[in-house]
């Protein structure tokens, strides 16, 4: 499904995730492969706020990306039908656990209708509603790259905020920690326990040390090892790369993935089973000249030749 306004000036027109058709209506998901999908909601985040902002910013970035991928030789909207499917938004977005739950009736809606999601957050948090829908019947495997763990417990009266979503989703049975991989790790802790949930569950852990110490090529084997050939899922929080190239999130942490390594990374697990994925944590008033909406853009537009190139093979 490629739109005609896509082979138009990338300044003109009404903003769509890469110009692709705007189809908001579920009545008119049977002919739809691959929907991508805003989450603008960032009632679990814990610092700086403003991820609510990011769909729309991403939205328009992604204008800049043409549709052929030039270093895997892959066009998605030409392999199969892709649009964007508008936004899956709370209802009550200042009661957190209300909120998340009516997310994950929004993709419990894209699953049925046999549309691939890919979602664009939204803080952290909207992994979990995400995970609810597609892990129902099987836990899915998961590749999450991100600064931080995720598997944290309860923060401030509330276990559901977005240093949880992973813990929150092993508990609930809709994701398979012993296919889970995190990569990246990184930073000062207010304890060394935040992250235990990970260790006792057995989350593999890549610290970025690790990373640094090994190269991306045996860190990108391991992952596709870890999740082995069953349904996983991916998960790019935009902080995994370093405050420089990705300035406009809530939680920064220095020393991350530079923009080349993290596309070098996502590229890496071309042919894993995904099932869908999302870029999450871009906080447009943070950002400096838009540079981290474009660079979570072209992260998306990775991902969808991944899901493309996989959906394509079935």
């Amino acid at each position: 499904m490629t739109a005609k306004n896509q082979e138009a000036p990338r300044f003109t027109g009404v903003a769509s995730f890469f110009r692709a058709p705007l189809v908001p209506n579920h009545d008119d998901w049977s002919d739809i492969d691959i929907g991508i999908v805003g989450v603008p909601f960032d009632g679990g985040t814990t610092n700086r706020p403003g991820a609510r902002l990011g769909p729309r910013a991403v939205r328009d970035q992604s204008s800049m990306i043409a549709p052929w991928n030039q270093s895997t030789d892959v066009n998605p909207f030409k392999r199969l039908k892709v649009a964007d499917i508008g936004d899956a938004w709370a209802e009550e977005p200042f009661d957190l656990e209300p909120a998340l739950d009516q997310i994950t009736r929004c993709f419990e809606a894209i699953r049925d209708s046999g549309v691939t999601p890919l979602a664009v957050g939204g803080d952290h948090s909207v992994s979990l509603p995400i995970l609810r829908a597609l892990g129902r019947s099987k836990p899915v495997g998961l590749i999450h790259i991100d600064a931080h763990c995720d598997t944290g417990d309860g923060y401030m009266g509330s276990k559901f905020h977005h240093g949880a979503p992973f813990a929150r989703a092993v508990e609930e049975g809709v994701l398979d920690p012993k296919r889970t991989i995190q990569i990246g790790i990184r930073g000062p802790l207010n304890s060394s326990e935040v992250w235990k949930l990970s260790r006792e569950y057995g989350m593999r852990v890549i610290m970025m040390d690790e990373v640094i110490d090994r190269g991306l090529r045996s860190v990108i084997s391991e992952a596709r090892d870890v999740v082995g050939e069953e349904e996983c899922y991916l998960s790019f929080d935009i902080d995994s790369l370093d405050p420089a190239f990705a300035p406009g999130t809530g939680t920064p942490v220095a020393g991350g993935f530079t923009s080349r390594e993290a596309i070098q990374l996502v590229r890496g697990m071309s042919g894993v089973n995904l099932i869908g994925a999302d870029v999450v944590e871009v906080s447009p008033l943070l950002d400096v000249q838009n540079t981290t909406s474009l660079v979570a853009a072209t992260i998306l537009f990775e991902i969808l030749c991944l899901l493309s190139q996989h959906n394509g093979s079935r």
